[in-house]
């Protein structure tokens, strides 16, 4: 996948160049959210364990992120 276009100062980009990123952003826009939201759980910072254990509890909050969010 791209990494997008970057418009200049004064030639903007194209329409056919405006589109591909506008789908790259749609598509990005919810994974980058789901992040930050991680980001609020302060436990992942002090996480020192097994693998295993840590990608047990980022699916839990993710749920329960899932869940707030939703309401």
């Amino acid at each position: 996948m791209t990494n997008g276009y970057k418009a200049a100062q004064e030639p903007s980009l194209t329409r056919g160049q405006e589109l591909p990123d506008k789908a790259l952003a749609a598509v990005r826009a919810p994974v980058e959210h789901g992040f930050a939201h991680l980001k609020n759980w302060r436990v992942l910072g002090r996480v020192r364990t097994v693998p295993s254990w840590a990608t047990a509890l980022v699916r839990a909050l993710l749920v329960l992120t899932n869940r707030e969010v939703a309401r």
